[in-house]
């Protein structure tokens, strides 16, 4: 059994480093869970603590802040003996900025996952770029991937994962309307259910007057199954209230996942390459880093 928790998380306004790890460090004691997930973008209220104004200059501070931010949550991860996937942020590379989410393992591991598909907003104004390629975990929780919010919209490298023996998909996400957020919950399902996994989706909440990224946000937290033998008919494990910031907790059974696979209503996974087109889709193999 695997206890996750994701976060309805609130755009913060930290006065300060102290202030913002002891707010962190209060989410993640409080959520009593082996998985923690936090939201895309979630990073963005670091911004904050340099009065940063502006998109471009937010976006340069919260990219200059991330790697301090980082040693926290990995401090923080191996203190309650959690893995956690981190609020993700702007990072500058070569090519531009990224949107770069950290995960982090109790044992100090940590392993960086990039969005792939830039909305219409991150291509501008924020010119964000696709990152590195996605990579499949391999933890003592089971084999865990991450889809940061429009990502998940797309199926592909979620059915590459799937190939690789996905068994946890991780949605961190960021989204104005609840338009945007059912898009995302709707994909992260989608995926649930075709790749026989877990979903777990988070996203951020509120209103920032201070963040020009985070000025306003819609949606909860959520975690998903395939609806089939031994899960929710909707598939729906469990869901936070709208708009309303707190984790939703949930406890999951990997082993009577991988039965259904087998032996469910449906084998989605096994089946996909009989859909019209799907032996024709060559995917690139996913990397296995091994998080243990």
């Amino acid at each position: 059994m695997v206890r996750v928790a994701a976060a309805t998380y609130p755009a913060g306004v930290p006065e300060s480093w102290s202030a913002w790890e002891d707010a962190v460090e209060g989410w993640v004691a409080d959520a009593q869970a082996d998985l923690l997930v936090f939201p895309e973008y979630g990073a963005m209220e670091l911004a904050h603590l340099t009065r940063a104004e502006g998109l471009s200059d937010q976006m340069a501070a919260v990219s200059d802040a991330l790697p301090r931010a980082w040693d926290h949550w990995a401090t923080l991860a191996q203190r309650y003996g959690a893995h956690i996937l981190a609020p993700s942020g702007p990072v500058r590379e070569p090519q531009g900025y990224v949107n770069r989410a950290m995960f982090f393992a109790p044992n100090g591991k940590r392993q960086a996952h990039d969005k792939q598909v830039m909305t219409p907003w991150e291509r501008d104004p924020m010119d964000m770029r696709p990152g590195a390629a996605p990579v499949l975990m391999e933890t003592s929780l089971g084999r865990i991937g991450v889809q940061i919010c429009y990502d998940a919209e797309f199926p592909f490298a979620t059915r590459a994962m799937a190939e690789a023996g996905l068994d946890l998909l991780l949605v961190p996400s960021q989204t104005e309307t609840l338009a945007g957020f059912h898009r995302v919950r709707i994909g992260a399902q989608a995926r649930a259910l075709e790749a026989q996994c877990f979903a777990v989706q988070s996203p951020t909440q509120g209103v920032s007057d201070s963040s020009v990224v985070l000025d306003e946000n819609a949606g909860t937290a959520g975690v998903y199954a395939p609806p089939d033998l031994g899960f929710p008919d909707d598939g729906v494990v469990a869901r936070g209230v709208m708009n309303q910031p707190g984790w939703t907790r949930a406890t999951l059974d990997l082993a009577h996942l991988r039965r259904i696979r087998e032996g469910g209503g449906v084998q989605g996974r096994a089946h996909w390459p009989e859909q019209f087109g799907g032996d024709s889709v060559a995917l690139p193999r996913i990397s296995v880093v091994d998080m243990r």
